[in-house]
C-alpha cells in the first residue's frame, strides 16, 4: 500500500516537473520583449482603459503608439487625454502632435416626461437593452429612450445623468470625454459623438423618431414629422425615413436660430455650452 503510494507520487511529480519544464522553453520560446518606450507611454496616459481611442486600453493604445511611424500617429488619438496628453505621448516619439477639436456626447431625443408622456409601466426591468427587447417602451415611442439608465451606468467619468424631472439623460460635457460608451450601450442609437464647437453652439434634431407625423406627435410633441422645412435652409440637411438630420457641420451660429424657428414641432433645437468648455 505504502509502495503503491509512493509510486504514485513519483510518478505525478514527475508528470509535473515535464509540465513545468515545457511550459519554461515554450515561454522562453515564444517571450516577446517590452518595448520600454510602450511603457514610458503608458505613463502619461489617463488609465482611463475606455477604449475610445479604438484599442483594447491604454496599453494596447500605448504599445501602437510605440511601434507607429510619422503617418500611423496622426490616426491615433486618446481623447481621455485630449491634446495635452497627445503632446506628451508626441515628445517622447519625437513626432509632432496633432491637435483634434474637443467632442461631447449629444443625445438625439428631447421625449421628456411632458413632451412624452408615460404610457405603459415597467414592472421589474431595470435595462433599457431589455426593455428595448420586451417592450415598444413606456411612451410607446419605438425609437425614444427608455429612461432606464445603461447609459448612465456605463460612464466612466461621471458626466452622464437621469433629470429627475425629465426623467432622460442630460450630458455634462466639462466631463464627457467623448469615449462613445453610452454610443456602444444604448440599443436604440440615441447618443452621437459630435464636435464641441469654438463659441459652443450646437444645432441638432433632439429626435430619433422614425415613425409618420402623426403618430410621432402622438408619442411626443416634440417629434421630427420629417416636412423638410430645415433642409430648405440648408442644402446639407437631409431627411430620411419621416426623420431629418443636421450634420455637425452645419453652423449653429448661421443657421442655428432660422432653424429653430422654422420647425413646426420644436424637433430642433440649439444649445450653448461656452461655459462648460
Amino acid at each position: 500500500m505504502i509502495t503503491t503510494l509512493i509510486s504514485n507520487v513519483l510518478i505525478l511529480g514527475g508528470i509535473a516537473l515535464l509540465a513545468a519544464l515545457a511550459l519554461y522553453f515554450i515561454s522562453k520560446k515564444f517571450y516577446v520583449k517590452e518595448n520600454p518606450l510602450s511603457e514610458k507611454i503608458e505613463k502619461v496616459l489617463p488609465g482611463a482603459n475606455c477604449g475610445a481611442c479604438g484599442k483594447a486600453g491604454c496599453q494596447d493604445f500605448a504599445k501602437a503608439c510605440a511601434s507607429c511611424n510619422r503617418e500611423e500617429f496622426a490616426d491615433l488619438y486618446c481623447s481621455v487625454g485630449g491634446d495635452e496628453t497627445m503632446q506628451k505621448v508626441a515628445d517622447l516619439l519625437g513626432f509632432k502632435a496633432v491637435s483634434k477639436t474637443p467632442q461631447t456626447a449629444v443625445l438625439k431625443c428631447n421625449g421628456t416626461c411632458e413632451n412624452a408622456p408615460i404610457k405603459l409601466q415597467f414592472d421589474k426591468i431595470i435595462s433599457c437593452r431589455l426593455a428595448n427587447q420586451i417592450s415598444v417602451g413606456q411612451t410607446e415611442c419605438p425609437n425614444g429612450c427608455l429612461r432606464l439608465g445603461d447609459c448612465v451606468k456605463v460612464c466612466k467619468f461621471g458626466a452622464l445623468k437621469i433629470n429627475e424631472q425629465t426623467l432622460i439623460p442630460e450630458v455634462d460635457e466639462s466631463k464627457c470625454t467623448a469615449c462613445g460608451a453610452c454610443v456602444k450601450i444604448c440599443p436604440r442609437g440615441l447618443f452621437e459623438i459630435r464636435p464641441k464647437s469654438p463659441d459652443g453652439k450646437r444645432v441638432y434634431v433632439a429626435c430619433s423618431n422614425k415613425q409618420k407625423g402623426a403618430l410621432a406627435r402622438k408619442n411626443c410633441k416634440v417629434a421630427c414629422i420629417g416636412c423638410g422645412k430645415c433642409s430648405k435652409i440648408c442644402d446639407l440637411i437631409k431627411v430620411e425615413n419621416n426623420l431629418s438630420y443636421i450634420p455637425s457641420d452645419v453652423s449653429a451660429e448661421k443657421y442655428g436660430e432660422e432653424l429653430v424657428k422654422a420647425c413646426p414641432t420644436g424637433a430642433i433645437v440649439m444649445t450653448n455650452n461656452k461655459k462648460e468648455q
